[in-house]
């Protein structure tokens, strides 16, 4: 292979492989390397490009548990081993380090969020060691892994995340995740104490004080996600008009005790559609809402396979609170049809398949594989 200051294409094995860039884009900082860090920046842009799964996975091959060719993004044979996705998000925030620049917290966002999450149960005590994109009901949540490294890793992660939300530097701040957070940082010399308060991802109104233990004027530099149209901001309940540059909106003003922020985030579900080089999800879609990818589950289908279902580009989708389920996850339903399975008597035969009118729901992906056995699909058949 190609020494790394010269390296122009990912290949190989997908945590070694992230692990790698991490160290270099680490480099690139410390040393002021620009051969590295452009180097950084164009695998950076040839994983994005042409090898992630849109849930941030990473690696289709079980093979050499890493990468093959170009598009090669099959979904229910994907390999996308938790810990390429844990490792992805090591790297994005040392991008960030780097650049300051939206697109690395928007990746590190939909790591976390669902290539990560997914790999741990909600109970905390079973994983995944691979995140396939379908399911026929066949892959379950291992208890504990022979080779137990994204047990590991994930459980890391989770312990670690509330470093990720936000950072420092002379002259400000700036909020990468939106969640729930307080913490004191330094800025120039003054302690700041902030605090976000959110219900996110479910939802887009964040609330964040500021309060610096003397009045200090520096920027405070807010993350607009690339899936977002529309954001608002209020200062001290005043709105404010700010600019988005590389995806962060920056306020810059002299800050004092009991100053606040209310950052709203528009969260439409919305429609996703992979590149035609992506043969796999041809004639399929895939739904998303702000930061999560959803998926259909048998859990929330019976009847049949979800394999059976078709959504047609006209349905509306329609976003419910579900306070019954998963102490109030977000669910999307939707009119889709509904191919009758039970009529097939057969391998194959002339009479094209029986189809009826049907309500699908889905839900985020990283909580698929929590309620027993059963079908699931991210990439849903058009009708």
């Amino acid at each position: 292979h190609k020494p790394v200051r010269q390296q122009d294409k990912v290949v190989g094995h997908a945590v070694r492989a992230m692990y790698m860039y991490s160290a270099m884009a680490d480099l690139a900082v410390e040393l002021g390397d620009p051969a590295l860090k452009q180097a950084c920046e164009t695998l950076w842009r040839d994983v994005m490009d042409t090898k992630m799964y849109i849930t941030a996975g990473l690696g289709p091959s079980a093979s050499n548990e890493g990468f093959t060719y170009d598009y090669d993004l099959p979904n229910q044979t994907a390999y996308a081993e938790t810990c390429a996705s844990v490792a992805l998000i090591f790297w994005a925030q040392r991008m960030l380090h780097l650049d300051l620049d939206g697109k690395y917290a928007d990746v590190l966002e939909t790591a976390l969020f669902n290539g990560a999450l997914a790999g741990l149960s909600r109970d905390g005590e079973h994983y995944f060691y691979m995140n396939p994109l379908e399911s026929n009901g066949r892959p379950t949540r291992w208890d504990w892994h022979t080779c137990p490294c994204c047990t590991m890793n994930v459980s890391r992660l989770v312990a670690s995340v509330g470093g990720y939300f936000v950072s420092t530097a002379p002259d400000g701040i700036a909020f990468h995740l939106y969640g729930g957070i307080s913490t004191t940082l330094d800025v120039g010399g003054t302690k700041v104490a902030v605090r976000e308060v959110s219900n996110y991802p479910w939802s887009g109104d964040i609330a964040i004080t500021v309060e610096p233990e003397t009045s200090k004027a520096f920027d405070v530099k807010l993350r607009v996600p690339g899936w977002c149209k529309g954001a608002t901001i209020k200062v001290n309940g005043e709105l404010v008009k700010a600019d988005v540059v590389n995806g962060y909106a920056t306020l810059h003003r002299t800050w004092a005790k009991g100053d606040s922020i209310a950052l709203d985030l528009p969260m439409p579900a919305e429609r996703i559609f992979a590149n035609p080089a992506v043969v796999m999800d041809a004639g399929r879609v895939a739904l998303k809402r702000g930061p999560l990818v959803y998926c259909v589950e048998e859990a929330d289908n019976p009847g049949g396979t979800v394999q059976r279902f078709k959504l047609p580009r006209q349905s509306e989708l329609a976003i419910r609170q579900r306070p019954d389920l998963f102490d109030g996850v977000v669910t999307l339903t939707a009119p889709a049809t509904a191919i009758d399975e039970a009529e097939w008597t057969s391998l194959y035969r002339t009479t094209p398949p029986s189809q009826a009118p049907a309500t699908l729901t889905a839900l985020p992906y990283y909580l698929w594989a929590n309620r027993g056995q059963g079908s699931m699909v991210v990439w849903i058949p058009e009708a």
